[in-house]
């Protein structure tokens, strides 16, 4: 089936794959050949797709996702970095930024604490991908 990521700044992925397996609001789901037709709303977190025997991954930020009547799998989001892309380093930093801003938000009673716990859940999505990737090289 064809599947394609596209960010606002550029198409991340486009190409024939077996399937495809993602974090949407409903939860995990896994598309294959001929699914059915669905729109979802995709939480940060790790895209997993296969492309004959490998398996790779993608870490996005959020979105939408389409299984489009044709078969083919269209995803809509707000930032995607291949795991290879992924300078852990940095992800890591963000994410401690991100934890320390959370508590300090929480002992203030600040009303910004949900827009900190998603740049939480992106830089976590981050970390996860790329020490995934780390690890299989």
């Amino acid at each position: 089936m064809n599947f394609k990521i596209v960010t606002p700044e550029r198409e991340v992925f486009a190409d024939e794959i077996t399937q495809v397996t993602m974090m949407t609001t409903m939860g995990e789901i896994t598309v294959l050949q001929h699914h059915i037709p669905l729109v979802a709303n995709l939480v940060p977190g790790e895209i997993k797709y296969k492309k004959g025997t490998e398996e790779l991954s993608i870490a996005v930020s959020g979105g939408f996702a389409e299984v489009r009547p044709d078969g083919s799998v269209v995803v809509l989001a707000d930032t995607a970095e291949h795991a290879h892309e992924i300078d852990l380093a940095r992800a890591e930093a963000a994410r401690d930024k991100a934890a320390k801003l959370m508590e300090s938000a929480r002992e203030k009673d600040d009303v910004n604490y949900a827009a900190m716990a998603a740049q939480m859940e992106k830089a976590l999505a981050r970390v996860r991908v790329g020490n995934k990737y780390r690890k299989l090289k």
